[in-house]
């Protein structure tokens, strides 16, 4: 039987990753905080420099840039693991839903990107469970399935509040509306900050249950 491919290094790069982007955006919570305080200022019809405006606008482009760019990075370490992950179950578990490669291709799918890269992951911890029980092999790590289902929530919740926010951002001219597109901003941070402690907690546990996996000892 096929040895399991090493996953370790994925599941690590991925979650440093999602590391960053946690701290980019909290460091976005707190800039977007700084723009709202200028738009109020602005609202109340007190006095704002040029200065003030110019600092605003390219601190606020530089940490989107940054943002872009490490969500792009945590995006595709993230892929990686998940396929990997998915492709060692396919050693072990020989009825499976779906391919390997669509654990990655799932992602880019419109409509399918609603709900197949879930229904993956439920069945990476669901199948995995079941197979070390049936070898024997004892583990504390468990995740519930009510959990799986509040990654999902916030990662759709994030998805969609991240449109709006970068829709309405492109044609926001007066200072309410800019001051609307900043408290969108600010409840995208919240939701990303959330997100992202999900997903290193559930990568961190699927992790330790496939090191188990690499471990159990089966005879053909």
């Amino acid at each position: 039987m096929q040895d399991l491919k090493p996953n370790e290094q994925r599941s690590q790069n991925a979650i440093l990753l999602i590391w960053i982007a946690l701290a980019l955006n909290c460091i976005s919570l707190v800039s977007s905080y700084f723009q709202y305080d200028l738009l109020q200022t602005a609202a109340n019809g007190g006095e704002i420099s040029t200065e003030a405006v110019t600092s605003n606008d390219n601190r606020e482009q530089a940490i989107g840039i940054i943002q872009l760019i490490v969500f792009v990075l945590s995006a595709i370490t993230f892929i990686q693991w998940f396929r990997r992950a998915y492709f060692n179950l396919h050693l072990r578990v020989n009825h499976l839903s779906n391919s390997e490669g669509w654990a990655a291709g799932c992602w880019f799918m419109p409509i399918v990107n609603l709900f197949r890269p879930y229904q993956i992951m439920k069945e990476l911890f669901q199948e995995t469970h079941l197979f070390l029980k049936r070898n024997n092999a004892h583990t504390k790590e468990h995740l519930s399935i009510a959990s799986l289902g509040l990654w999902w929530t916030f990662w759709i919740i994030d998805r969609f509040v991240g449109q709006f926010v970068f829709k309405y951002a492109m044609k926001a001219d007066t200072i309410d509306e800019l001051t609307t597109s900043t408290i969108a901003q600010l409840i995208s941070n919240g939701i990303g900050i959330v997100l992202a402690i999900i997903t290193i907690n559930i990568i961190t546990d699927y992790s330790k249950l496939e090191l188990v996996m690499h471990k159990v000892k089966i005879t053909e």
